[in-house]
């Protein structure tokens, strides 16, 4: 039962059968009005049916928000990660983490809007999901009253939800009725499955999990050259035409799915202390990092690049856990922001069964020096001759050490 009165909460809403039994239980073991808030987050599925669906349990149309959100996830969320480079674990490109904090301030914005007192969420008690939302409601309201249906609840089983959605005449999808084969979480940037037939680490993933991309072996034997350029760290225009954020990898996904680029299969440590096994696909980010990293080639100066290197795993695991909101993120990337002021040209992409290469890039601010690298005699941009002293200041250390081993030696 209920611990603390709630009379108004905002609830995290899909339509899908686990939040609609959450709307009801919410009703009925609180007996609060409860608003919805359904992000279209480019999860690729029709959102419009929760509106049909929020009405029908009760829900009032004004208390019913449904919002497009993508150009604001990929402008404010998934680009500035990008201008990071960020990759959690060495892999993962975080396509479930970065959308947790934009649904999150959705939420605490209506609950200011309609007067709510709580929110709520649809996550279970074992991911990281949970400790997400929690952590971006708290640092966007402190005082906010976070309902968790699935650690508060008595339910104990799959069959336990599906009596409750039958007596209170929740529509049911017949796959539903067992258990499904395994859980999709999808957005614009990725999509992600877990659980069930990918619980044994040591089986490859059936084909059919993957709905993002072809197979690499099944992409075209003709490769794919793209251009990409960039202002200020950022993609901007794709093969010279210009697009929004979200149009741009909605397009680079186009390009990553039909030559099978993007897919990972991970077993990652979760924020909450268990391993986990999962598939992703992420093919427009998959080309956009290589992209990234590959204008910052020719406009990094190699102490700058090699910072932003040695800060991304932070920035990375900050995103992983939650803490977007958090302001050792935020001084992260004011740096990394300061770090791509000149981060404009070109990028010339090729992209051939499930590889992304980089083949040219050029840029205004280029730090790229032909007459410095060549091997052409007669260059007289660099002498040869400064290198010794180099060499030997540098040493300097290491000889020291050798005569102090070659004395205890002998």
């Amino acid at each position: 039962m209920a611990a603390k009165p709630v009379k108004k909460v905002v609830l995290a809403y899909s339509g899908g059968l686990d939040t609609s039994i959450i709307l009801k239980w919410l009703q009925t073991e609180y007996g609060a009005e409860v608003v919805t808030f359904t992000a279209d987050l480019g999860q690729g599925e029709e959102i419009e049916p929760a509106r049909a669906k929020a009405l029908a349990a009760g829900v009032k149309p004004e208390n019913i928000f449904i919002e497009d959100v993508r150009e604001e996830f990929v402008r404010d969320f998934v680009f500035p990660m990008f201008r990071a480079n960020t990759v959690y674990e060495g892999q993962y490109l975080l396509g479930t983490s970065i959308a947790r904090p934009l649904i999150a301030k959705k939420q605490i914005e209506i609950a200011r809007k309609t007067g709510a007192d709580a929110v709520s969420h649809g996550a279970t008690g074992k991911g990281n999901d949970q400790v997400r939302f929690e952590l971006g409601y708290y640092g966007l309201e402190p005082d906010i009253h976070v309902i968790a249906p699935w650690r508060e609840w008595d339910f104990k089983s799959r069959e336990a939800l599906l009596e409750f959605a039958e007596k209170h005449q929740i529509q049911i999808a017949k796959d539903k009725r067992g258990e499904a084969p395994f859980s999709v979480d999808a957005n614009l940037l990725h999509s992600s499955s877990e659980g069930k037939v990918l619980e044994d680490p040591a089986v490859e993933a059936p084909e059919f999990v993957h709905m993002r991309t072809i197979a690499p072996e099944d992409a075209p034997d003709k490769p794919t050259v793209i251009t990409i350029d960039f202002e200020k760290g950022d993609p901007v225009a794709i093969d010279g035409v210009a697009l929004s954020p979200a149009a741009l990898l909605t397009k680079l996904n186009e390009l990553g799915r039909d030559n099978g680029i993007g897919r990972l299969d991970l077993v990652e440590n979760r924020f909450v202390g268990m391993k986990s096994r999962g598939v992703y696909e992420t093919p427009g980010g998959t080309i956009l990092l290589a992209a990234h990293r590959g204008i910052e080639s020719i406009t990094l100066d190699r102490g700058a690049m090699h910072l932003k290197d040695e800060l991304m795993p932070k920035y990375a695991s900050l995103v992983y856990n939650g803490f977007w909101f958090a302001p050792e993120r935020e001084m992260l990337q004011a740096a990394i922001d300061y770090s791509q002021q000149k981060v404009t040209g070109q990028v010339r992409v090729k992209l051939y069964k499930g590889n992304v290469s980089v083949i040219g890039r050029t840029s205004p601010y280029s730090l790229y020096d032909q007459d410095l690298v060549t091997f052409e005699e007669g260059k007289v941009a660099y002498d040869h001759r400064d290198a010794g002293g180099f060499i030997k200041l540098n040493a300097l250390r290491l000889r020291v050490l050798a005569k102090r081993d070659k004395r205890e030696q002998g």
